[in-house]
């Protein structure tokens, strides 16, 4: 059977539109309602052998809230932004357009002075590939983003693949397999 990790994304710290890059502000109110709706569903996930959370605190504070006690991952963490951190993307493309194009059209291009996209999927990727070989259930909470990563590296597929993916707040994706061998489990409609 292998592995299987099953990836939660954190709760909203903010609206969509005030996203910001390696946004590390806590649960906001309405995140703390959804992680109140959503825990009949997520809660059991706890039942893993090994409870992972990235460390920013809506990751923390999302995994705590669903019983999961979960050890903090600094691999999980979110996209190093470099000198755009703290700002949304509107404020970046208003600030530095072209900067903006060559980062979304080339996954090697880092002109925030952070991380590359590629590398951000490698360093993901890499901490899947890393995890006990033993056969086993694994739960961590993290950025959307960290799972948007995660999906692109199980799957191999190219790295712009990362712009089409949408992870919303407290959805789940389960990837079974084995370091370098991963698949991408849906589940079944409930109901």
């Amino acid at each position: 059977m292998g592995l299987r990790v099953t990836l939660v994304a954190a709760a909203r710290s903010s609206s969509l539109l005030a996203e910001r890059f390696d946004d590390d502000r806590p649960l906001d109110e309405a995140g703390w309602y959804e992680v109140q709706l959503a825990a009949p569903r997520l809660i059991p996930l706890g039942a893993a052998e090994l409870r992972y959370c990235s460390p920013t605190p809506r990751s923390r504070a999302t995994g705590t809230a669903l019983g999961y006690a979960p050890l903090v991952q600094p691999a999980l963490r979110d996209c190093d932004m470099g000198r755009w951190r703290g700002l949304t993307l509107a404020e970046v493309a208003a600030l530095e357009p072209g900067a903006v194009d060559a980062w979304l059209r080339d996954p090697r291009s880092a002109p925030h002075g952070g991380e590359t996209l590629l590398s951000f999927i490698t360093r993901v990727g890499g901490w899947l590939d890393t995890r006990p070989a033993d056969d086993g259930a694994i739960v961590a909470v993290a950025e959307p983003a960290v799972v948007r990563a995660a999906l692109v590296y199980a799957l191999n597929a190219p790295p712009a693949t990362y712009w089409n993916v949408d992870v919303r707040p407290l959805s789940t994706v389960t990837l079974t397999g084995r370091p370098g061998l991963w698949h991408l489990q849906l589940a079944a409609a409930v109901g």
